[in-house]
Parts: C-alpha cells; sequence; structure tokens
C-alpha cells in the first residue's frame, strides 16, 4: 500500500533540521513495525468498500515504553484506552482497519465532504464488527457524538461501544452494543465479538 508520508517527512525534517524524504520515513515506520514496537492499520472506507492510499494509524503494541519515553507526562486517558483496545484486539488474532465514514453535508448552505472514523473495523473472516472506543456517554450530545459515524456508516454489522470502566454490556434502542473496557479484556475472544 502507498501511504503519504510527505506531511510525516516534513515534520522530521523540522524536528530534525535536515531534509527527509519519504523513502527515508518509510524505512523508519517499517523498522519500529518489524521491531514490533508499532502496528500501523488500514483506513477503510466504509461506504465505499476500499482502503484509502493515505497514511496509516499506528499505535504503540507497549503503553509502558511509549509512557517512559515520554517521561509519564501525557497521558490522553482515551488514546491510551483506543490504543489498548487495538493491541487486544491484534492479539485476538483479528485483522483490524480504521473506519472511515465519508459524508456530504450542507453546512451554511454550502455542501462541504466530511470524513468520520470509526475507531475499529474488526473482520472476523464472516463479517465485520464496528467498534469505537469512548470514555462515556454521559450525555446525549456525546452519545451522538461518539455514534454519529457508526449510524451512519450504510449497513447493518454489529456496532460497539467500549467504555471506560466496569459497565456490563448493554444494548441501546439503535441496536448499538454499549460495554465497559475492563469486561471487555476480560472476555474470552468469541463472547463479545
Amino acid at each position: 500500500m502507498t501511504r503519504c508520508l510527505k506531511p510525516w517527512a516534513n515534520a522530521a525534517g523540522s524536528l530534525m533540521k535536515r531534509n527527509t524524504s519519504d523513502h527515508t520515513i518509510k524505512n523508519y515506520l517499517d523498522y519500529l513495525e518489524e521491531a514490533y514496537l508499532f502496528l500501523g492499520a488500514q483506513r477503510y472506507d466504509v461506504k465505499g468498500k476500499r482502503y484509502f492510499e493515505n497514511t496509516q494509524k499506528y499505535y504503540s503494541m507497549d503503553i509502558g515504553l511509549r509512557n517512559a519515553k515520554l517521561n509519564f507526562r501525557q497521558q490522553e486517558k482515551s488514546h491510551l484506552m483506543e490504543n489498548v483496545i487495538f493491541v487486544e484486539l491484534i492479539r485476538r488474532g483479528y485483522s483490524v482497519d480504521v473506519g472511515v465514514v465519508e459524508m456530504t453535508l450542507v453546512k451554511d448552505g454550502k455542501k462541504q465532504q466530511s470524513q468520520y472514523e470509526i475507531d475499529f473495523v474488526v473482520n472476523t473472516g464472516r463479517e465485520k464488527v464496528y467498534i469505537q472506543s469512548a470514555l462515556n456517554v454521559d450525555t446525549e450530545v456525546k452519545k451522538n457524538q461518539e455514534t454519529f459515524s457508526l449510524k451512519n456508516s450504510g449497513d447493518f454489522f454489529r456496532k460497539i461501544v467500549i467504555l471506560d470502566g466496569n459497565a456490563k454490556p448493554w444494548t441501546d434502542e439503535d441496536g448499538i452494543m454499549y460495554v465497559g473496557v475492563i469486561p471487555f479484556l476480560l472476555e474470552e475472544a468469541g463472547r463479545i465479538i
């Protein structure tokens, strides 16, 4: 898959104060993946049923190393939880992509193309399961924000929102299942997915 690495090369070049090529960045990313430090997830167009040819999303295979490198300064719980869920899905043997739902919305009287992310498109072999990682859905606004891409996927695959905490599985009126990250991590592979 061809990756659009120009923004990465520009950022790395700026940080290192030297010119860096797309080829060099690709090599670095490949080395990090080969060393099992990071794993890339391809971006998948849920409605168009195709893979995007742009930058993959990368996850750390060891959160402890990430935290140590950052001197335990950046503790974004939502990012850490998403990373842990990704690693667990890979550990369970699933093929995992990052979903993209493209929509045309009208804002201020103008049509605007927008992309919304589904954190994980889990390929089980016979079907897909969409998973969204969210710290909470304690308000209607937050719930709508976290489920917007799921509701607009245009298909009927199962949809799961994994929340922070220990919430037991429950399903809303739209058929979306909610479960806490702790029960999700403790369940056997086939029980929730």
